[in-house]
């Protein structure tokens, strides 16, 4: 076991060139689990990123990118936390540290051309080579040995250092264990061409694995750029520009026209049409005003902006749509998981028949030797299971870029292959079916005037951010009512607002709430019944538990949830509302867009109703408030909307940034293909290898055949897998 580092150990990232596989990534989250003083690896081949924590005074940092360097990979530091930076300033004067000063300019290597990394200068060595020892060939067959030899020992020695490097992190059954044997042993019995064409081929198949996960994370990388390098920000009357990365947490800065938002924040000031397709891949430019959230990267197409900043640059909804890609590999699919433990048996098996059909016929049966051991090695080749552990975690990187691309934030593999197997939908009501903006409908007092009503009410709810709380404040300032100041407000969970007003402690709170403290009169029941008849939702004011006043607050379905719903139906997928409104407030919204609907329920009852579902088949539970939260994580997943709050966020498995329900049924669907897409991986990887399998030991294949149809079925479950991209355009 090695030894942890204390908390305070510094946080190291480093980019890794040539990890752009999943057996790369568990290689080196082996040796670091295994290096004293390094902790906490998170390894995601999906953005070649290794983080970990690493105590200094145990393994230094250079000892450390050693042992990377000694498995083929070639780290690159990015970035260490604010408690190394004095050691690091003072190793950069010294001239023996690492600058790490431009992060992003680091990872201009995503930007190469396939020939300019180190994979390519190999393919394109041991091809010269391989193409000059057929030229000498013609001419001088024992030189045409020679260069062979030599365009075999030049490409088999990366994969032999990188096997020695998988013995010594106790994985030593790997893929590059078996070309090396298959290679020497090509060598031994004087199939120098062969072993050549060999080692060509692998290192072709490789090049075109990293050129292909390249693309599929192009997509995504390009949206660290999206957010602009500067911003300007407001100081009292002036502006003056600043580094966007150096914003703070309730400063204000100013877009002007054609800009991009340098922060995720809420609009103070000034109204525009925003293009947030860069984002949330909302083709249409969304109309926002003072109260309204603009996301880091979107694009102010007419007005003057000034926004304050919600969130630090490091925590803005682009970086968390990289960090969800990253930590793909984290969370992964069941599917992948079967795959990986498969192939820990499936190698080593691959070894000990390889064996015994190039020893068992000779020395048993007679059989020559030489014929016989060729076809050992070439079973060694056909049993590369390079395309079958390649057949998940191309596709599911693939679908989760795709998803981001669309607005679809997926926080993992297990996350999506769950969501195809859905069988019911459950959704919150307010601000997930409806738009979450409701209006004051009716204002009707009781102990009050209508104006002290919304005065009242207005005071207790004020500083809550729920949708309710918000029609009675903007129907307040709507018609200029003074809003008195009020002290100790409190939230009963589920039932009121509390707050002191005026020397009393007043309550805003539902029906139900109200007759609980004391029943109702038949005047107050029959007026509550005729409003919530129509659809409304009912808040009562109450200096507790005399009722003042009756607000009825009515929202508006989304534009997209009928036809949204519909869609999921035809997927074979059930809806259910969720609700903590009254019946007949849940049964307006539900019963047009075709729901069942549960009302009145507390977060408790939600939890309850989530665990009954799951009886019955996986469910999802789409919501945006603080009190789903709960209900999102007893779910199998957990969806929130994009306008939902923190919490919520926080959560849930996915989140939806276009804020349309829409995107529930798209996620559905993303899900199922790349099932399919995973089978059909499979189906390639195993098929191409048991037609070469019954071709080798009839004697019609040799150990080239053997290595292309390794080679070529990497590259079609790499092909295949990329076609998933197209739906995130």
């Amino acid at each position: 076991m090695n030894t942890k580092p204390v908390q305070t150990s510094p946080k190291l990232c480093y980019l890794v060139e040539g990890m752009d596989c999943a057996d790369c990534a568990s290689k080196i989250e082996a040796l670091v689990n295994k290096t004293p003083g390094a902790a906490n690896p998170r390894v995601a081949f999906a953005t070649q990123i290794l983080e970990l924590n690493l105590d200094e005074s145990v393994t230094s940092r250079d000892k450390l990118e050693a042992k990377i360097r000694s498995l083929g990979y070639k780290p690159k530091l990015q970035m260490a936390s604010l408690q190394d930076e004095g050691i690091a300033a003072h190793k950069n004067q010294d001239g023996h540290g690492h600058d790490h000063s431009e992060t992003n300019a680091d990872h201009a290597l995503e930007n190469k051309g396939w020939y300019a990394t180190r994979q390519g200068r190999l393919v394109l060595v041991t091809g010269a080579l391989l193409g000059l020892a057929y030229l000498f060939g013609l001419v001088e067959p024992s030189l045409a040995r020679w260069g062979y030899v030599a365009a075999t020992l030049i490409g088999v020695w990366p994969l032999t250092r990188k096997a020695w490097a998988s013995v010594l992190v106790g994985n030593p059954f790997g893929i590059n264990l078996l070309v090396t044997l298959a290679a020497a042993g090509a060598l031994l019995i004087n199939q120098a061409p062969e072993a050549a064409v060999v080692v060509f081929l692998f290192a072709v198949g490789e090049l075109l694995e990293g050129v292909a996960a390249g693309r599929a994370r192009a997509g995504i990388k390009a949206l660290s750029s999206l957010a602009p390098k500067t911003a300007i920000l407001v100081h009292g009357e002036h502006t003056h520009e600043v580094k966007a990365s150096s914003l703070k947490v309730g400063q204000t800065v100013q877009v002007q026209p054609g800009g991009r938002v340098p922060a995720d924040g809420t609009i103070l000031t000034g109204n525009s049409a925003l293009d947030d397709s860069p984002v949330t891949g909302e083709s249409v430019p969304v109309n926002k005003g003072p109260g309204d959230s603009v996301y880091a990267g979107s694009i102010n197409t007419d007005g003057v902006l000034r926004v304050r900043v919600d969130k630090d640059p490091q925590d803005n909804t682009i970086a968390r749509i990289l960090h969800m890609v990253e930590e793909t590999q984290e969370s992964k699919a069941p599917t992948a998981r079967f795959i990986d433990r498969f192939s820990w048996y499936y190698t080593p098996g691959v070894l000990l028949v390889a064996a015994l059909v190039a020893v068992v016929p000779p020395l048993f049966f007679g059989a020559g030797w030489h014929e016989w051991l060729y076809k050992g090695l070439a079973l060694l080749l056909i049993g590369c299971p390079c395309a079958l552990v390649l057949s998940v975690p191309a596709a599911i990187t693939s679908a989760i870029s795709a998803g981001a691309r669309r607005g679809l934030l997926i926080k993992g593999g297990a996350v999506l292959e769950t969501l195809g197997s859905v069988k019911t939908v459950a959704f919150d009501k307010t601000g997930t079916l409806t738009l979450g903006k409701p209006k004051v409908t009716d204002v009707v007092g009781l102990e009050v005037s209508e104006s002290e009503l919304l005065s009242l009410s207005a005071a207790v709810e004020r500083g809550s951010s729920h949708p309710l709380a918000k029609a009675i404040l903007d129907k307040a300032s709507e018609a200029k009512v003074q809003i008195p100041e009020s002290t100790d407000g409190q939230a009963v969970k589920g039932k009121a607002a509390t707050a002191r007003v005026a020397g009393k402690t007043l309550a805003v709170g539902s029906p139900k709430y109200a007759a609980e403290l004391k029943p109702l009169d038949a005047k107050i029941s029959a007026q509550v019944a005729d409003l919530e008849g129509q659809g409304k939702t009912v808040v009562v004011l109450m200096n507790p538990p005399k009722p003042l006043g009756l607000i009825a607050i009515r929202d508006q379905p989304r534009p997209d949830a009928k036809e949204a719903l519909a869609r999921l139906k035809d997927l074979g997928v059930q809806g259910v509302m969720l609700t903590g409104d009254n019946a007949r407030a849940g049964r307006a919204i539900a019963d047009p867009l075709g729901l069942d609907v549960k009302a009145e329920l507390m977060p408790e009852d939600k939890l309850k109703l989530i665990g009954e579902l799951k009886a019955s088949g996986k469910v999802a539970m789409v919501g945006d408030g603080i009190n789903d939260a709960p209900a999102l994580a007893q779910a199998d997943v957990g969806i929130a909307m994009g306008g939902g709050t923190e919490v919520a966020l926080e959560t849930a498995d996915a989140a939806l940034l276009r804020d349309k329900v829409a995107g529930v049924s798209d996620l559905v669907q993303l899900s199922r293909s790349t099932m399919r897409v995973i089978g059909q991986n499979i189906v390639f990887a195993l098929g191409l290898k048991l037609v070469f399998l019954v071709t080798t030991l009839l004697g019609i294949t040799g150990l080239w055949p053997a290595i292309l149809a390794d080679t070529g079925a990497t590259a079609l479950v790499t092909a295949n897998s990329l076609r998933l991209l197209r739906s995130g355009k």
